[in-house]
This record gives C-alpha cells, structure tokens and sequence, in this order.
C-alpha cells in the first residue's frame, strides 16, 4: 500500500474503502509512522496547523441505571468515582468559564443516565443560555442520553450547537458491551437531534474485545449516520467494572486506529479523546499529526493530562489553538475546576 499515493487520492475525492481501512490498520509498527504522515497529509489539507479545544464538564455523575461495561458511572459500578446529581447552574457555568479560559472553542456539557426529563433539559437549557450570553462564538455541545419528543428543540432554541452520542463500538459487538439499550437507539438518538438543527457528534471506543473488522465496522457507520465530530476514546479499564484490567492496546496500535479514522473521514473533526494519556504514553504528540480535535485536562470520571501540559504539547509540535492567534503556550489557563461533590467545586493544580 502506497500510504502517500492513498492520501493524495483521498485529497483528490476519493473514498477509501472498508479494505483498505482494514489493510491500514494491519499495517505492521515498521508503517505506523509512515502512515501517520500520510494521514497527516489529510489533517493539514483540510485543518492546517490548528487545534480544537473542547472542555467536558460533568453535570451529574455516576447513579446511571445502563449497564455499559465500560463505563464508570454503570449501574452496579463499583469505580471510586465521584457521585453527585446536578451541579448548581453557577458552579457549571464557573467550569465552562475555565475551560474557555484555556482556548476551548466548544463546550461539552454531560450528564449521566438512559435520557433526560423535560426539566432535566430545561435546566441544561438555562446554563447554556448562561454561556453563550457571554461567549456567543463558543460551540456547546451536550450529551445526555437518549432525547424524547420536543428535547433537541428545547436544547438548539437556547443555543446548543452540537449533540453529543457515541456509537461505540460495532453494532455486531454491541451485545457484548451493552444491554440495557440497543445500537440502534443510539442511531435514533443521533438522528433525531440531527433532524431538530443539532450537529451530530458521535465516536467509538476502542479496546474492548473488538475485531478488527468490527473496528472498521464502527468508523463508516460514523459516516453513514453522519457525524461531524468524532471523538476516538481509549478503554480506561476501571476497577470496579466488567473490563476491569483488560488490555489489547498499545501506542502503534491507537496511532493506527487514529489513522483509519482520519482516512475514512479525512474532512470531519477527529478528536484523540480519553485514554490517550494511557495508551498514546510518550507517542502522544503524534496523534496532534493525525487529528484536528482533543479535550483539555480532565474527562467525565478520571483525570486527564494537566490544560497547561495540553497546551504546550500543542505548541511543542507547532501548532496553534483554533480561534487564537497566539501559540498555544502563551495562553493562560486557569486552575482546572474538578468536582468533587454534588454542586460544589474545587480548584486543582493545572
């Protein structure tokens, strides 16, 4: 395979196939890095030498009834996580100010449990509207589950930009990851606020017992359902949940799944998202080659690389925050804001 000779035909409009997805993420570690520079050939023709910045705030934590072995927050979860309903309105429109502080040109507003009620929504509403009252040209994006009749209405009315719901993983594999909902509510989900004027963000995790095939499976029915934003987590193994210890991932291995990504979406926002701290380790400055998009510091229930770190990572490789004219490194971030109980909040070291 002609890694350069691919992304030349990608840039001229050519759509790779699930083969050769698949023959790029069975490329030997001798090709990883030659295959990162091809993908980075996409990256820089459609992105250049930018970065988006997005910031996670968790609005309520853990108490979830969904069984997803994945995840923290799982019912019958026994992660050592924080565990709160709803943070007060002031305490999350704090986080998103710290967020924003540090270049974070979208904010993603989370919370746990199957779906929201409608006063759920009107609450996420409000703080919205709180945000974009003092920062209209930041993107908001929420995720809170699955949406009922009038939601993504209620949510792009007060400025929501962007919703939020992960595929996750195959729909051939989903049985094994989840069975409290199906794949195909997650499909519905993104459907339905895309038809109500929300954008589609929507991703996968990867190193949960999947083939590879499977993987590929996941990275074009992003396509089909047409997700604009497509987060690429990592397993975090939580102690406490069914995947606990589990492990099939190695930094060769994320940098090829990046690079399929890239490859099968070369003019969307790839986001290297949680677990690249873990799995990524010191190859972690290569994904910036491959993808347009991160979050900053911290995730939904674990800690994630110091903003300050992020940003000098994005500066060290040359790049700059999108929206910001400045290096990365010259911003100044405040101390991020980490939650440590229902509606209050405390500054950590950055």
């Amino acid at each position: 395979m002609d890694l350069h000779q691919l992304a030349g035909e990608v840039i001229a409009g050519r759509a790779i196939t699930p083969e050769e997805a698949l023959e790029i993420l069975r490329l030997p570690d001798s090709q990883t890095l030659p295959l990162v520079a091809a993908a980075g050939q996409l990256r820089r023709h459609y992105f250049g030498t930018t970065m988006k910045v997005n910031y996670l705030i968790n609005l309520k934590s853990g108490l979830c009834p969904e069984d997803c072995s994945y995840c923290s927050q799982r019912l019958g979860s026994q992660a050592e996580i924080l565990k709160y309903r709803w943070l007060r309105n002031e305490d999350a429109v704090a986080a998103a100010e710290a967020g924003i502080a540090g270049g974070a040109q979208r904010v993603c507003l989370v919370a746990s449990g199957r779906g929201p009620s409608n006063r759920d929504v009107d609450k996420v509403a409000e703080i919205i509207g709180e945000i974009k009252a003092e920062h209209p040209d930041v993107e908001v994006c929420a995720c809170l589950g699955q949406l009922k009749k009038g939601q993504p209405e209620r949510l792009a009315n007060a400025g929501a930009d962007a919703y939020n719901h992960n595929l996750n993983t195959a729909k051939s594999h989903y049985g094994n990851v989840c069975t409290t909902h199906s794949y195909e509510d997650r499909e519905q989900t993104i459907q339905h606020a895309r038809e109500h004027g929300l954008s589609a963000c929507s991703g996968l995790i990867a190193g949960m017992g999947e083939s590879d095939e499977q993987l590929v499976e996941v990275v074009f029915a992003l396509q089909k359902i047409q997700a604009d934003s497509i987060p690429v987590n990592f397993l975090m193994p939580f102690d406490g949940t069914p995947l606990a210890g589990h492990a099939e991932l190695t930094p060769q291995r994320c940098l090829r799944i990046l690079a399929m990504t890239r490859f099968v979406h070369p003019d969307k926002e790839v986001r290297v998202a949680a677990g690249r701290e873990q799995h990524l380790r010191s190859l972690q400055p290569l994904s910036l080659e491959i993808c347009n998009s991160l979050f900053l510091g911290d995730y939904l229930t674990s800690e994630g690389q110091a903003g300050a770190k992020d940003l000098a990572m994005i500066a060290d490789y040359g790049f700059t925050v999108l929206g910001q004219e400045e290096p990365a490194h010259e911003v100044s971030i405040r101390p991020r804001i980490r939650h440590r109980g229902a509606g209050t909040l405390e500054p950590a070291n950055a």
